[in-house]
């Protein structure tokens, strides 16, 4: 076990991320304003959350086991409920009553006389990242591994294959083509291939086996992806996997700003890949891409220097931080970018009815720049961007003493307009800890929260979440009553 390591001393681990034990049901949420009678669904949210206190290292927001939170809504009330992403391993340690995998830095795993054999030396499923709902099938996503299913009621219904179809896994962020219904994913992986790429129809099924990108020849870290019409769009950073440096104590990604970032442009028929060729930059999250009448491709994106994993800031060298767009040729090869705002943005999101085309709002969780003492992934604004007809123009609302998270799209059923809907986000109030569900209006967002729901229990900073329709079949659970497990 890796020597000196105290989470009490891990500033993820604390305040508003610090994880939470409790599974709690309940019923009548509190809130404050009104609730919107036309929201009716649950909006979900997934996140890292040790279940005991880590052992050898812990790295945000790449370690911590899944909590699924979910506010589910309608005529004017909501209900709440949280549980854990039941993996194998969870279920060992809870058997075990302490944490017996370390963090990935660390690469501690138990072996056979306290796991059995089938879980011996085997790295842990984290489930922890992003979650969503595709041909019937409600996902918990893990960074490029096997995703877990879950029961409308949040419980934990096992490793989810597609059949047997994805046995290595997809990636935290799919993409879901709104025109098609058809589902684009990749996996990265330490070994041959190092990176591929694959469809499901509508219905979940796999429509297109994983795929080999061509041209990658080393193991590769890529977080999100964007989707076009025509297009799978990925952007290959320099940031490369080292699980022989990981063993040795040395860092398990390895940045490499000289060898620049390539963005490959994978065509959805199969044809061959087309490559851009830039400086350097790391991109944790895209915002959306879309194929031009001539023939060209944008993609929208938040831009970083570095990844800025582990204790070190991101870099200060390099490609500025903020909101970017990049536009690619595919027959050329060539890219443009061009920085749309330099202020400190993430978690970037379009209504995802806007996906594979273009867009015009983009809502970012940001930072103020008025509350000190903020840590990475914390951020007590929200900011919206117009970015049609060549002009941005942008529009604030400041949090307060609240850290919000990311923002999500509810929209009015049946309506289509880009301000016809709600903006939902949880918070936690940095004084007392409190957390609460936000609802900002579509149109005019920067006046604030219509209504503010009260959650029972804290809901730690960090990841993604996704609104869920009750009219696409997602059904509240019965008989949830105010009670704790």
């Amino acid at each position: 076990m890796a020597t000196g390591f105290d989470p009490a001393r891990v500033a993820h681990l604390t305040g508003t991320f610090a994880p939470v034990t409790e599974e709690v049901d309940e019923a009548g949420l509190q809130v404050e304003g009104e609730l919107p009678a036309e929201l009716d669904g649950v909006y979900l949210r997934n996140g890292p959350n040790p279940r005991f206190a880590p052992i050898g290292s812990y790295l945000f927001p790449i370690d911590g086991d899944g909590m699924l939170h979910g506010v589910w809504m309608s005529e004017g009330r909501a209900r709440y409920r949280n549980r854990f992403v039941r993996t194998p391993a969870m279920r060992a340690e809870e058997k075990a009553g302490h944490a017996l995998w370390g963090g990935i830095e660390s690469l501690i795993t138990p072996g056979p006389e306290k796991v059995g054999p089938e879980l011996a030396h085997t790295l842990k499923d984290l489930p922890d990242i992003n979650v969503v709902r595709h041909g019937g099938r409600l996902l918990a996503l893990a960074e490029s591994d096997c995703p877990f299913r879950m029961a409308p009621d949040l419980e934990t219904l096992g490793k989810e294959t597609f059949d047997g179809g994805l046995p290595a896994g997809i990636t935290a962020h799919p993409k879901i083509d709104p025109r098609t219904g058809e589902m684009a994913v990749f996996c990265y992986a330490l070994e041959q291939p190092y990176l591929t790429w694959a469809m499901l129809d509508r219905d979940g099924h796999v429509s297109r086996a994983p795929t080999p990108v061509a041209d990658v020849d080393e193991p590769v870290m890529i977080h999100d992806m964007a989707l076009t019409g025509r297009y799978l769009v990925l952007v290959l950073a320099p940031a490369f996997l080292d699980l022989e440096a990981a063993m040795r104590g040395g860092s398990f990604l390895d940045w490499r700003p000289e060898r620049g970032t390539r963005i490959a442009l994978i065509p959805r028929d199969g044809g061959p890949v087309r490559w851009a060729h830039d400086s350097a930059f790391w991109v944790w999250h895209t915002v959306n891409a879309h194929d031009t009448a001539d023939g060209r491709v944008v993609l929208d994106y938040v831009q970083w220097p570095s990844p800025g994993l582990g204790p070190r800031p991101a870099s200060s060298d390099g490609a500025a931080h903020g909101l970017a767009r990049a536009v690619m040729d595919p027959a050329t090869g060539s890219i443009q970018r061009n920085l749309l705002d330099d202020a400190r943005v993430e978690f970037p999101r379009v209504d995802d009815r806007a996906l594979t085309g273009p867009h015009r709002r983009i809502a970012t969780a940001a930072g103020s720049g008025r509350t000190p003492g903020l840590l990475p992934g914390e951020y007590d604004a929200l900011r919206w961007y117009d970015v049609g007809d060549d002009n941005t123009a942008v529009e604030t609302w400041d949090a307060g003493d609240l850290s919000v998270g990311e923002p999500v799209f509810a929209p009015v059923p049946g309506r289509t307009a880009a301000d016809e809907g709600y903006w939902l986000t949880f918070a936690t109030n940095r004084t007392d800890l409190s957390s609460w569900l936000l609802v900002l209006p579509g149109s005019n967002p920067s006046d604030g929260p219509l209504a503010r729901l009260r959650i029972p229990v804290r809901v730690p900073l960090g990841l993604h979440g996704a609104w869920l329709p009750t009219q696409e079949g997602h059904h509240p659970p019965q008989n949830l009553q105010h009670q704790r497990k």
